[in-house]
């Protein structure tokens, strides 16, 4: 067998009968990080490919969507990251590493290349608004038509958004006409006055700027920037907790995203600046171990219930210098790691409280997110808020699904849903239409921009 390397790493695998074996045969190309056009095979139609850059771990996903609209997941790469903090870059190159492995990851499941992905956007800058837009219909029939919908949207963003901010999204809410309200699509309809209630989601210009940054260095172009708590709600809320009201929380690394969603769609957005890496850095002060080994014993041994955990179970914990180990009862551990979980609830509730929503969320808590799998989480946030609890987990989606089947997953999956709702294949929360086409030619600056630099 004869192996053609283009100079790189492995692009695919094929494999074959020779002679009643099987073979294994490898294609190489060029490294994503190398200059110039990219050899390998071409992106196949309709697909799609998802990043959510975290504070700890970058997670890139490719998919493939069938005439039907089905989306089966056919590529997952992680990669370690601590070039990112709190949504904002602060390593440039680390960043662009761990973006680049990743993506090589899935793309080698794939056997396809990527040429441009849906970018997952977090962070203490993101900021959301409900906004109001209101015009008059002066035709003479009073049919209001596309043109319309544009223009109240329009109305509603006028004076909401300041220089400094990025618009994300424009999502419309429901839209009244001549005062009958819970109305979707207006257009048809016959009025004299179109109102529009929307939900305008913005991130600091800046540091989506150098976000596109890095994964323009990666050899990739942003094609679309979306809510990283819209994209989890998508992937794990179910319609009838929507119906009702529903939180849902993304607890990462370094911010917990809270998403407050109801049967208009997103109501409230916002960032808690807290998240797992609070609890790894309690335990590392408290057992008085490395940071690495606090992950490890937060992931392994960690529980978030100190009347979950038995008090003759003990873990064997090494100090800072390594010279001796410790024996550390589970219980006390989980006595660190349950005033934390109780704080990190604290807030999810105060920014239920912010958004108004509180006392009309029957649908309760979801949680999500790599700190979502902790033991006795889903008790202690019952107690914390008085209200349901539960773990969501990505679902619905063909393909991988056992491999992504993680709440760490989450985001990286709604973001592949969302995308494939821009390209009109499955219902569901709309990013495109109307949402795009607002905010579109304020993206398609930025990525101008880029590309002009690179």
């Amino acid at each position: 067998m004869t192996l053609k390397p283009v100079g790189g790493r492995p692009e695919a695998v094929d494999i074959m009968l020779e002679k009643g074996k099987v073979a294994v045969q490898r294609t190489y190309y060029q490294s994503r990080k190398e200059e110039g056009l990219l050899p390998g095979p071409r992106v196949k139609p309709g697909t799609l490919a998802a990043l959510d850059i975290g504070s700890s771990k970058v997670c890139a996903l490719v998919a493939q969507l069938s005439e039907g609209g089905k989306i089966d997941i056919t590529g997952y790469g992680m990669a370690l990251s601590n070039g990112m903090r709190r949504g904002v870059v602060v390593d440039v190159d680390g960043t662009v590493r761990a973006v680049r492995e990743a993506v090589e990851k899935a793309e080698d499941m794939a056997q396809t290349r990527i040429r441009g992905v849906t970018l997952g956007v977090a962070g203490t800058h993101v900021q959301s608004v409900n906004v109001r837009g209101v015009i008059g219909i002066t035709r003479g029939d009073k049919e209001i038509v596309q043109d319309d919908v544009d223009r109240a949207l329009e109305a509603a963003r006028v004076d909401s958004v300041p220089q400094e901010r990025q618009i994300i999204h424009v999502l419309p809410r429901q839209y009244i006409v001549d005062g009958y309200d819970g109305i979707f699509d207006p257009v048809g309809m016959v009025g004299n006055r179109l109102e529009v209630e929307a939900n305008i989601v913005t991130c600091s210009a800046t540091s989506l700027e150098n976000l596109t940054r890095c994964v323009a260095r990666a050899n990739l172009h942003v094609e679309t920037p979306v809510l990283a708590s819209l994209a989890s709600g998508e992937a794990v809320l179910h319609q009838a907790e929507r119906e009702l009201g529903v939180a849902v929380a993304d607890i990462g690394c370094g911010t917990t995203d809270v998403g407050i969603f109801d049967r208009h769609g997103l109501y409230h957005a916002g960032v808690i600046p807290v998240g797992g890496e609070y609890i790894t850095k309690d335990l590392a002060v408290g057992l008085r171990t490395p940071l690495p080994m606090a992950e490890k014993i937060k992931i392994q041994h960690g529980v978030a219930l100190v009347d979950a955990a038995r008090a003759d179970d003990y873990v064997e914990v090494p100090d800072v210098g390594g010279s001796r180990t410790q024996k550390i009862g589970r219980r006390a551990i989980a006595e660190i790691i349950q005033p934390r979980v109780e704080e990190i609830f604290g807030l999810i509730m105060r920014e239920i409280t912010k958004s108004g929503r509180d006392g009309v969320l029957p649908g309760g808590i979801v949680i999500t997110g790599g700190t979502a799998t902790l033991e006795g989480i889903v008790e202690v946030g019952q107690d914390a808020t008085g209200l349901s609890v539960r773990v969501g987990y990505p679902e619905g989606q063909g393909g991988l699904t056992e491999l992504v089947r993680d709440p760490a997953c989450s985001c990286a999956v709604g973001i592949i849903c969302l995308a494939a709702q821009n390209l009109g294949y499955t219902e569901g929360v709309t990013v495109g239409g109307q949402v795009s086409g607002l905010f579109g030619d304020l993206w398609g600056r930025v990525r101008g921009w880029v590309k002009q630099s690179y």
